[in-house]
């Protein structure tokens, strides 16, 4: 369990930093010169190794968790200390935000709302900005019944992206992540998760006109479906889609995080979000070590991650 946790975050952070370079990158640009290995400059002008936002709010998670008891209120303000003090930035300042995340830290931080109530509410608040950052909160809940824990991930969820559609698309995603702890059987894993996903939220009003867009997921025809099919913009569904996709396409950490970054366009969170899953099944051993070393703060995220892998193993 613990080394499944570790295994986890670490290659999502790796999928986010081998993605930034080539950020909004088409996939035709891609496909004619196609990312091969950790990069650095690209679209921020930033060094090998540097991670997004993507990793800063995954790392912010993480260390809120650790302090004890789950506090929305913390994670609330720890996500503000990352966006306005550069907290888990890689060199101190924060160089990507999504608009809607900022809005509702902004929110907490200078309107003075709950962490409970801060998060964008509209059809337009549906990027993948709280989806990019769940992994934690599903490994940390992922032994809580069904409900109980779906809750918990919207809650968290909801600090920034509160619409109905961003919660539904975090459950699926954590929902696969809560199975895939649980039995490394990845397609048994999505059926499951799938199943339980469409239970709870096709019973709850304010949920279920909300799962016609994810039929590709919850119909299990998603992996199947030929790249052409597959989009990757900002928007959550696409995130989740291209995400779930690269998982199913391959059988290693390695070739999963790569063919996410070469899909193009949100390269660092499509990266992340399929590192998660890869990392969790596949584990970290084929990544090279040269990309684990560049990594910005290194020691200081190992440092982390090991704590937080070895509190959620050693959770009953």
């Amino acid at each position: 369990m613990h080394t499944k946790i570790a295994s986890s975050l670490h290659v999502a952070i790796i999928g986010d930093a081998l993605g930034v370079p080539v950020e909004s990158t088409p996939r035709h640009e891609l496909s004619l010169c196609s990312v091969k290995n950790m990069l650095g400059y690209g679209r921020y002008d930033h060094p090998q190794g540097t991670w997004s936002d993507d990793s800063s709010m995954i790392l912010c998670t993480l260390e809120s968790l650790l302090r004890g008891t789950y506090d929305i209120e913390d994670l609330g303000n720890t996500f503000c200390q990352w966006i306005f003090e550069g907290h888990w930035t890689p060199d101190g300042y924060v160089f990507d935000s999504g608009l809607t995340t900022f809005l509702a830290l902004d929110r907490i931080r200078n309107g003075g709302l709950s962490a409970r109530n801060s998060g964008g509410t509209s059809e337009e608040d549906n990027g993948n900005g709280s989806l990019m950052r769940i992994l934690p909160a599903a490994l940390y809940f992922h032994r809580l019944p069904t409900g109980e824990f779906i809750e918990r991930i919207h809650e968290v969820s909801a600090i920034t992206h509160s619409h109905p559609r961003s919660l539904v698309g975090c459950g699926i995603y954590s929902l696969l992540v809560k199975e895939l702890l649980a039995d490394g059987n990845k397609k048994e894993a999505l059926r499951r998760a799938t199943t339980e996903a469409l239970d709870f939220y096709s019973a709850r009003p304010e949920f279920k006109p909300e799962l016609s867009h994810y039929m590709r997921i919850l119909s299990l025809d998603l992996p199947q479906l030929p790249e052409s099919e597959i989009n990757t913009s900002g928007y959550i569904i696409d995130t989740l889609e291209a995400s779930i996709w690269c998982f199913f396409q391959h059988e290693s950490s390695y070739d999963t995080i790569l063919s996410a970054v070469n899909l193009g366009l949100d390269t660092d969170t499509t990266g992340a979000v399929a590192g998660g899953l890869a990392g969790l099944l596949y584990g970290i051993d084929d990544i090279p070590a040269d990309w684990r070393n560049s990594l910005a703060r290194k020691d200081e995220i190992e440092m982390l991650i090991d704590r937080f892998a070895k509190h959620v193993a050693s959770r009953q």
